[in-house]
């Protein structure tokens, strides 16, 4: 018997990406389940990659609450609890513990899941589920999905996480260009200008081409002043998530900002190097099945030394 289940986990893109493996668990240990995924529309591509959801169903939470009161945003809200009002679903497994998502899981009809008031992240949220799941707040995302996923279906999970992104990887040839992700709309995200230069000599010297990611405008004109002295580089133009995947499944290896694109780097499989310096690698560790390194912390850069290392490592790997 088919077992629908309904996932609520709207973003943002490295989220996005933690969340797969739970979708590979409940596959794999749930026979005949179908499995719909509630996202962002700005990241509809991404859970559309794995091949075990059934449908994807587009929120706009965030165009809704630029201007929550007007009446075109009333009207799409409307619509999209009709229909999820108009499906059932056996399992409504809220994957965020916001309030923000539990609205969502209100609108469906299902037994409703979710972290408890001590694992969400705003506690509120777990005034909404008919069941409430404890799960550790302090350890790795990916970890802490494949757990809530496996409390609320009744199963145990074991094994490496599986991303489910073999469409990007399989049969793909590795070429001779590293992917660069170094901006960041925060200031306190970014690493030192000089830092990144050496390592564009350390990749230009192994013989690779580099290739900028920049988010906006203000972005790519600081990875252009990053690229000035280097003559095989270039700053790409703005690209779907689908197009930036598969650039980064076919890089020899990605040095980036903790951002999400350097974590779907790691989870299709790439070397992958994370600097961290407004977040901790405790809870978002680059995780995949190649070589990761999750370097700095919060309020603490890694040094040039650091990255340098691990960039050697991984150049040999």
């Amino acid at each position: 018997m088919t077992k629908k289940i309904l996932i609520v986990r709207s973003s943002s893109l490295g989220d996005l990406v933690h969340m797969l493996p739970a979708i590979s668990d409940i596959h794999r240990h749930v026979p005949g389940a179908q499995i719909d995924w509630v996202v962002e529309e700005h990241f509809a591509e991404i859970p559309a990659w794995h091949p075990a959801v059934h449908e994807v169903i587009v929120i706009s939470h965030r165009r809704w609450r630029k201007q929550w009161l007007s009446r075109q945003a009333g009207s799409e809200r409307r619509a999209f609890a009709q229909n999820l009002r108009k499906r059932d679903y056996d399992i409504v497994l809220d994957m965020q513990g916001l309030m923000k998502s539990a609205w969502v899981v209100r609108q469906a009809k299902g037994r409703r899941h979710g972290l408890d008031w001590r694992s969400a992240r705003e506690s509120l949220a777990s005034l909404f589920y008919h069941e409430r799941h404890k799960v550790e707040f302090w350890q790795p995302a990916v970890r802490r999905q494949r757990l809530l996923a496996s409390a609320a279906l009744g199963y145990t999970f074991s094994g490496d996480p599986d991303f489910g992104l073999q469409s990007f990887t399989d049969n793909t040839p590795i070429q001779d260009y590293a992917v660069i992700m170094p901006s960041a709309s925060r200031e306190d995200k970014l690493w030192p200008e000089q830092d990144w230069q050496v390592v564009f000599g350390l990749l230009k010297q192994a013989g690779l081409r580099l290739k900028l990611l920049a988010g906006n405008e203000n972005e790519a004109a600081r990875a252009q002043a990053l690229i000035r002295d280097f003559d095989n580089a270039e700053v790409l133009p703005r690209m779907s998530l689908t197009e930036v995947a598969k650039l980064l499944a076919a890089c020899k290896i990605m040095v980036g900002l903790d951002s999400g694109l350097t974590h779907l780097a790691a989870a299709l499989g790439r070397p992958t190097i994370g600097i961290y310096s407004a977040s901790t690698p405790v809870r978002t560790p680059l995780e995949g099945a190649g070589f990761t390194a999750s370097l700095g912390d919060r309020g603490l850069p890694p040094t040039r030394d650091m990255v340098v290392s691990k960039l050697k490592q991984a150049l040999q790997a």
